[in-house]
């Protein structure tokens, strides 16, 4: 299978899509992105919000599995797992995040 699969760059460019609703900004840029993983499995992403109280961060995980799955058929398994270790900080964003949202 993992021969028909897209590549880290693909997967990271589908989830340059998917934008914190509250910041505006992409979720790699963000550097909310913490892992892909791609193999025979399918597709694992590792992700994380910017506070375990984030109230969007449901949302943003269901958005980057979608987002990711547009890339691959549908027999392919596509998972977007929260992880909270190392905790997110603003020194993980792009610099073009940072300027963005004044920081």
């Amino acid at each position: 299978m993992s021969s028909s699969l897209p590549g880290v760059e693909q997967v990271l460019a589908a989830l340059r899509r998917v934008a914190d609703p509250e910041a505006g900004v992409d979720v790699v840029a963000l550097g909310l992105i913490y892992g892909v993983d791609i193999g025979d499995h399918g597709i694992r992403i590792a992700m994380t919000t910017t506070s375990p109280a984030c109230p969007t961060g449901s949302l943003m995980l269901e958005e980057a599995r979608a987002a990711v799955a547009t890339l691959v058929p549908a027999t392919v398994p596509v998972e977007v797992v929260r992880v909270w270790e190392p905790p997110w900080e603003p020194d993980r964003m792009s610099a073009d995040a940072k300027k963005k949202l004044g920081w």
